[in-house]
């Protein structure tokens, strides 16, 4: 704003002063350009209504996070089906929620109320969750054919999400200690032990009409950390620690020493897989001083997010789309349907949560891709709770949706690389630091 004065300029209205003229813009000066928003505007914005999808798409009756938005799906009953694993990741985020002014911490309490009258009326399974349950009735929803039962990593993701709010809602009135003494029971309910058939391993699922038919050990190196860590702090259930040596870390197996582009990562298939092996389990453990006897777990996961980004930028296929500003590759969405995508698995589908939730490791290349999501490409990318779950320029495709499991993590690990809220709560757990101890961990 300027003024132009002949003789002399009044900051008052006495005699001689007029009132600035100020232009009013005409369609020939085109449309007026917004102020672009700073890099704390821009996270506050995004991680709010990412935020959303477990708050006002909760699903009602239980709380809980739909699996997915997009209603036909699941023969048509997607409205209903709500899933432990990102329910987890979301409800991990409240204290995120409540700090920064996104709702009360009563508004907080009372949800979580809600999800733990859910979740105390469900089955359960020596302990553990269903992958999947019905909110409106509370019945599990089988995840596949023979997957009817407990599944322990989805349940982990959830206990992951609820020590943190135990941790956080510390207050000594009867409402939060009744929480926390809620979460307790259910945290002491899982039967950890029992996934071991007797075994130095975990198993992933366990079934009363299958029993332990799908098979499935729980072997690193993937996004499963988080299992053992729980397993062996459990006050009720524990594992050994030779169920960690002898059957997450294969004896030593684990260790891979792959070297990608110049970049070292102990451990993990070639050029890391999917970026969410970096993500779920590190919503609550902080990787930045986690080290065991395999790896150093800040060196393994920012290895993983620079190899992922190297990739994109040197763009091996050719993909349309992939830039030093638009990259990253995980589970997710694609034109063909749900795939996980990675280097060795590239279908030219770039996956807004893969650099978005690896913040607290590639901190400037996550933000030029978070400016060029939003600001190049929101008209396409931006919806009701954030940016849909993928898109591909190379087959001219933007998913419709979200998913939970996406979703969680873009907030959380935001959270955690601008403030560490959720890994001081997580990592000041007296019993998780116990089960860290038993395996080994400095941290």
């Amino acid at each position: 704003m300027f003024t132009i004065c002949i003789s002399s300029c009044s900051n008052d209205s006495g005699p001689g002063y007029q009132e600035p003229y100020i232009p009013e813009p005409t369609s020939d000066d085109g449309p007026v350009e917004e102020e672009p928003l700073t890099d704390d505007e821009l996270l506050d914005l995004v991680q709010e209504e990412t935020f959303n999808y477990f708050w006002d798409f909760a699903e009602p009756e239980s709380g809980m996070a739909r699996e997915r938005s997009q209603e036909e799906a699941y023969n048509n009953e997607s409205r209903n089906i709500v899933t432990m694993g990102g329910s987890g990741f979301g409800i991990a985020s409240f204290p995120a929620a409540v700090q920064r002014g996104w709702i009360s911490r009563d508004e907080a309490l009372t949800r979580l109320d809600r999800i733990l009258n859910f979740l105390e009326s469900v089955p359960t399974y020596h302990g553990a969750f269903s992958h999947w349950y019905m909110g409106n009735t509370a019945q599990t929803r089988p995840f596949g054919s023979i997957d009817d039962g407990g599944d322990l990593v989805e349940t982990a993701f959830l206990i992951e999400g609820l020590l943190i709010n135990r941790q956080f809602f510390d207050g000594a009135n009867d409402q939060e200690t009744e929480i926390r003494n809620r979460i307790t029971s259910i945290w002491k309910d899982v039967e950890w032990d029992w996934y071991t058939q007797g075994e130095n391993v975990l198993y992933w699922h366990w079934s009363p009409n299958y029993n332990f038919q799908l098979g499935l050990k729980i072997k690193g190196w993937n996004e499963s950390l988080i299992v053992y860590v729980l397993a062996a702090a459990s006050p009720t259930h524990p594992i050994s620690k030779e169920v960690y040596e002898e059957g997450w870390a294969s004896n030593g197996g684990i260790i891979t020493n792959r070297s990608h582009y110049g970049i070292n990562m102990p451990l993990g298939p070639s050029y890391g897989g999917p970026l969410f092996f970096s993500h779920y389990s590190f919503i609550g453990l902080d990787p930045r001083n986690l080290q065991d006897q395999y790896a150093n777990y800040w060196q393994q996961n920012t290895a993983h997010a620079e190899i992922n980004y190297e990739y994109c930028v040197r763009n091996p296929k050719g993909y349309e789309g992939y830039s030093a500003e638009s990259w990253g590759l995980t589970a997710s969405d694609s034109h063909q349907g749900y795939a996980a995508h990675s280097p060795t698995n590239d279908l030219g589908v770039i996956t807004p949560t893969a650099a978005l939730s690896s913040f607290p490791y590639t901190p400037e290349e996550s933000m030029a891709a978070l400016r060029h999501f939003y600001e190049d490409k929101k008209s396409d990318l931006w919806g009701p709770y954030g940016f849909y779950d993928a898109f591909s320029e190379e087959h001219n495709w933007v998913a419709d949706g979200y998913l939970a499991i996406d979703q969680g993590p873009i907030v959380a690990m935001i959270e955690n690389y601008r403030s560490q809220l959720l890994w001081n709560l997580f990592m000041q757990d007296e019993e998780v630091q116990g089960g860290l101890d038993k395996l080994g961990f400095t941290y």
